[in-house]
């Protein structure tokens, strides 16, 4: 008896630390006066700092994927439902992660991830702007920030029986007694979570369908692209999407969401040639060879094809270095819509494989005059600079897009590799610390600056301008790298980083 006593008298002490600790931290914070509940446990500045850290590890474990053409498509229609969520003080950042799996999720801080896998399983672009828009609700209502609220208040409930349990084992009662009223404890917490989520889930569809509308898409494009993939009946659990598992989908929620879309006035839309761009970008490279991409787009015949099956045929022949027979399928592309800007990336990319110099040229400077400080024009013609031999008209171009652009790490990273080919040392030395900060780390971006204030050849403007940066970025840094920063120390013979290129 003293053995078992001992042992509860140990998990109380556990369970008081546990109870404890939460209830003193939802002590010392101060709670607004006006405002929702979910301030208090997490504001949106920690909101967006603990996005941005996800971000940054998802950055580094090669997840997102790094293509402009993907990334201006994916944001641009983010963007246009979130003008209709969120009043502005909300920002949003949109990407897509290289998974077949079908999924999409919310980050905190606004940052939004679709999977290539869902980007392939939607049939429409209504489709895939529903899913957007139930993901940017998630974002406008503060769910991750609710939940963390609600986890807290359940965590208290949840510690008060478990010690009523405790206390009684203590006392005498029975172990069975004992372990059934911990298991109550505990399953009242996953009821509470459960509901809660459904709740979630009701509400983002709800706010997100609105947004939708307002957009100007079709607001069935949410239910139908739930009931598509709520059809999986597959046996196995782990081949059910992803999707069904972070946002579980019922009929009776189905039948809710069409509903719900028959309130708002019908919508006649159609897919965007930029939709198509997208789905056959992802699809060419969803395939393990060319050849089963090429083979993909072969299935029908050329002249009976859509102009995105056209497209990815052309992207099939590239990856394959058939770049003779994509050429042509790209100029006759770029003659038809001379609006669409990757078909004249697509021509500028196979002339400049088949060393037709001056094509590529020309196409790109045609395109440029067009489009001017278009990201993924600006960024291919760049790239196909560096690969001519001129980064000084490659550092100009990207200089220009940053100074007006909001630029992403990976367009920070291409102009450190310019302008180091450019033989402009220090700032490519600051270009590759900005880098580093963007995708959060401080102490090797600090690195980089220091690096920049060895060189000899530094101007005296540079030197204020790096040491100004250094101040301020170690105004952010916590203690622990402050003192990793201290015990660094810069190399006497400053060498070109091999991280100017992938």
């Amino acid at each position: 008896m003293r053995k078992t006593v001992t042992c509860h008298v140990r998990l109380l002490i556990a369970l008081l630390t546990i109870g404890s600790s939460t209830m003193l931290s939802a002590a010392e914070i101060n709670l607004p006066n006006i405002g929702s509940p979910a301030d208090a446990v997490l504001s949106k500045s920690n909101e967006a700092q603990i996005g941005a850290a996800i971000m940054a590890q998802l950055r580094a474990s090669g997840q997102v994927i790094e293509d402009p053409i993907l990334t201006e498509y994916i944001n641009e229609i983010g963007h246009r439902i979130a003008a209709q969520a969120n009043d502005g003080e909300q920002k949003f950042t949109f990407f897509v992660v290289d998974d077949p799996n079908i999924n999409a999720f919310a980050l905190p801080g606004g940052y939004i991830g679709v999977h290539t896998g869902l980007l392939q399983a939607t049939r429409s672009e209504d489709e895939l702007a529903g899913v957007l828009a139930h993901e940017v609700a998630h974002v406008t209502q503060r769910h991750i920030a609710r939940a963390i609220h609600a986890n807290q208040r359940q965590s208290i409930l949840s510690t008060a029986i478990m010690l009523g349990a405790v206390l009684v084992g203590a006392a005498g009662g029975s172990g069975d007694a004992v372990q059934g009223a911990i298991a109550v404890a505990q399953g009242t917490a996953v009821q509470q979570q459960i509901d809660f989520t459904r709740s979630n889930e009701y509400e983002a569809d709800r706010v997100g369908m609105e947004a939708l509308a307002k957009a100007g898409f079709n607001p069935e494009g949410m239910a139908s692209f739930f009931e598509v993939i709520s059809r999986d009946t597959r046996p196995v659990e782990y081949r059910l999407p992803e999707f069904l598992r972070t946002h579980p989908v019922s009929s009776a929620r189905i039948a809710e969401a069409r509903s719900r879309a028959r309130d708002y006035p019908p919508v006649a839309s159609s897919n965007s040639r930029s939709y198509g761009i997208a789905r056959a970008r992802t699809e060419v490279e969803s395939f393990e060879r060319a050849d089963q991409a090429i083979a993909r787009f072969e299935l029908q015949e050329y002249s009976k094809q859509s102009a995105a099956d056209k497209y990815g045929r052309a992207l099939a022949y590239m990856r394959a270095g058939r770049y003779r027979e994509a050429e042509p399928i790209f100029e006759e592309l770029a003659s038809r819509d001379q609006d669409v800007i990757p078909y004249h990336i697509g021509l500028g990319q196979a002339q400049l494989a088949l060393e037709d110099i001056d094509g590529a040229s020309a196409t790109f400077e045609r395109a440029l005059n067009l489009f001017p400080r278009n990201v993924p024009l600006v960024v291919h013609y760049a790239e196909a600079l560096l690969r001519l031999g001129q980064p000084a008209e490659a550092h100009r171009l990207l200089l220009d897009l940053l100074n007006n652009v909001p630029p992403t790490p990976e367009q920070v990273r291409l102009i450190a590799r310019a302008a180091d080919e450019a033989g402009d040392s220090a700032e490519a030395h600051y270009y590759m610390a900005e880098y580093r900060f963007m995708i959060g780390d401080l102490v090797g971006g600090v690195g980089f600056l220091r690096q920049a204030l060895a060189l000899p050849e530094l101007q005296e403007i540079q030197r204020i301008r790096f040491e100004a940066r250094i101040d301020r970025i170690q105004e952010y840094m916590s203690e622990e790298q402050l003192q990793q920063l201290r015990r660094s120390r810069v190399p006497g013979a400053v060498r070109r980083p091999a991280a100017y290129t992938h």
